[in-house]
């Protein structure tokens, strides 16, 4: 192979494994802003409000069943109408975020009540979105129920969610959203 030949090659296998890499990169269309998706690290988790109370191998396991994505300021992570209404758990890791409804905003930051957001437990149009860059993670309904199922210690955020998110949604009666 003459010394061209090796050279396009090398320059055709470059751009391969780069195009390789940015496919694996991840990255979810949020209305407009881009999410690019993160790596979860144990050691961070760990410290993150929502999940102090879970041992190594249940902080393990949170990391097998979620995603975690990384957001700009201004990112929609997640929309209530009914064209987009999805029963999965936000939670905030780091940052800050704000439900927008009826023209309201009730902001939250990953210590708050409000740290967590599913957009079934919502009433009406409303939107998640990020106020700063964040990070957040998105598990599904069935591994949230699962979680809970193997005694992972959320139910006092939960709780805590649940009260807050019924003076954001206060057209919700008492007894709606119970069934986390």
């Amino acid at each position: 192979m003459t010394k061209t030949g090796r050279i396009v090659r090398g320059v055709w296998l470059g751009l391969l494994m780069l195009t390789a890499a940015c496919g694996q990169q991840g990255y979810a269309q949020q209305e407009g802003k881009t999410m690019k998706a993160s790596t979860t690290y144990l050691y961070l988790l760990r410290k993150t409000p929502f999940f102090t109370t879970l041992d190594t191998g249940q902080l393990r396991w949170t990391i097998g069943h979620s995603r975690e994505w990384e957001a700009q300021a201004g990112t929609v992570v997640t929309s209530c109408s009914a064209a987009d209404k999805s029963d999965d758990f936000w939670i905030l890791l780091d940052g800050r975020w704000q439900v927008e409804h009826d023209g309201h905003t009730y902001p939250a930051g990953h210590a708050d009540a409000g740290k967590w957001f599913s957009a079934s437990e919502a009433s009406g149009d409303c939107r998640l979105v990020t106020t700063e860059h964040s990070y957040v993670m998105k598990i599904t309904r069935a591994d949230m129920n699962d979680m809970l199922s193997r005694g992972f210690g959320f139910e006092s955020h939960m709780r805590e969610g649940r009260a807050y998110y019924r003076t954001v949604f206060a057209a919700v009666p008492a007894g709606d959203g119970e069934a986390l």
